[in-house]
């Protein structure tokens, strides 16, 4: 018996075509790994310029609050500040400082001696691994010397974009965005530079932060978070940027009063 053959399909308008076309091109998208795009946020940029003019204002010179005397020092305590506090890594590293502050001067401290400075510092045993190895790299590659790029940073042990980034900002005075936890958390909790990475959240600072408030931007923002804007509990009282922030987890509508705090002791 012959098989009935099946109809031909019904040839489509060129516009039904088009838009028949929409919806497979869309699967075929979300299907791998969704394309970077710019999120839409709720700021307009006159108010992203009021937010970083307040905390100018707040801060006019705002500083880092690592301990160091030199680029070396720096780049060592940023290493050494992961999954750890300021305050823990200076404990540690004014004793470290006193006997080693160049490379050359770390090589001859050795491994072991160095794990002894920083135990009190999370992660030592492989941090101490990874500044003997910098240093050695320092030395090898670099003549003793700090790099001055990124991507030179980067290929020290240890170091990653952010500490690169810290280090281009404070040791040689390059506009740079470091994204640590603070940074991170404000830019999603405030919705202000939304991002799954801290490379997004850094691109998405970038993008909104006017030129001639970038510099210090870093240190405000961490400090926001440190002080103000916490993780556990945001002040919402203590915000100079209260009626500004469109986070959800806003408690408080009125800005604190806009004055200068104390000067940074470090």
């Amino acid at each position: 018996m012959e098989k009935p053959k099946s109809p031909k399909p019904a040839k489509m308008p060129r516009a039904s075509a088009a838009e028949a076309k929409k919806p497979a091109l869309a699967k075929k998208r979300t299907a791998g790994k969704p394309p970077a795009r710019r999120v839409k946020i709720p700021y307009s940029p006159e108010e992203i310029r009021e937010i970083f003019r307040r905390f100018s204002v707040q801060r006019p010179e705002p500083k880092g609050e690592l301990e160091h005397v030199n680029p070396f020092t720096l780049v060592v305590a940023v290493a050494l500040s992961a999954q750890a506090t300021d305050a823990g890594v200076n404990k540690a590293t004014r004793a470290l400082f006193a006997v080693a502050d160049t490379p050359e001067k770390m090589l001859a401290l050795g491994e072991e001696r160095l794990r002894d400075l920083i135990k009190t510092i999370g992660l030592y045993r492989n941090k101490a691994k990874n500044i003997i190895a910098l240093s050695q790299r320092l030395v090898d590659a670099f003549g003793g010397e700090v790099p001055l790029t990124r991507e030179e940073l980067v290929t020290l042990p240890g170091v990653g974009r952010k500490t690169a980034n810290v280090v281009l900002s404070m040791a040689f005075g390059v506009p740079t965005l470091a994204v640590d936890t603070h940074v991170f958390r404000i830019g999603n909790r405030l919705r202000i530079a939304p991002g799954k990475t801290p490379e997004e959240v850094e691109a998405a600072f970038l993008r909104i932060i006017p030129e001639d408030y970038l510099f210090h931007a870093h240190h405000w923002l961490i400090l926001h978070g440190r002080y103000c804007c916490k993780a556990r509990k945001p002040e919402c009282q203590r915000c100079v940027i209260a009626d500004l922030c469109k986070s959800p987890e806003k408690t408080c509508d009125v800005p604190a009063p806009l004055v200068e705090l104390p000067a940074q002791t470090v």
